[in-house]
């Protein structure tokens, strides 16, 4: 199970946004797709907490650049063309969380 999990998460941190990227911005899709991944940065959020990593904590709503007002400020973001990119990026991130959070409870 642990390693289902570990393929469900890190493919949909890194595969899901390249086919996402790639679909539907083909003409720039590896600039997208760059973007994408550089949204990981949020997870920084995760060095101020004690343990930096736990397997049985949910990042979504504990992490302050997982929180529900960080996400509503990312879904506000989808409907500005500049950050739009970024958005989806951060908004893919905390599906995955999310969904991760899942086989936690």
């Amino acid at each position: 199970m642990e390693l289902l999990r570990f393929i469900i998460h890190y493919g949909m941190h890194f595969l899901l946004p390249g086919a996402i990227a790639f679909y539907f911005f083909r003409d720039n899709w590896k600039k997208v797709w760059l973007i994408f991944i550089l949204t990981m940065l949020v997870d920084l959020d995760h060095l101020l907490a004690t343990p930096i990593f736990s397997a049985t904590r949910c990042s979504i709503n504990f992490h302050i650049l997982h929180s529900y007002f960080a996400i509503a400020i990312y879904f506000v973001a989808l409907f500005f063309k500049k950050t739009r990119i970024v958005a989806i990026g951060l908004l893919l991130h905390m599906l995955t969380d999310a969904i991760d959070c899942l086989w936690i409870n």
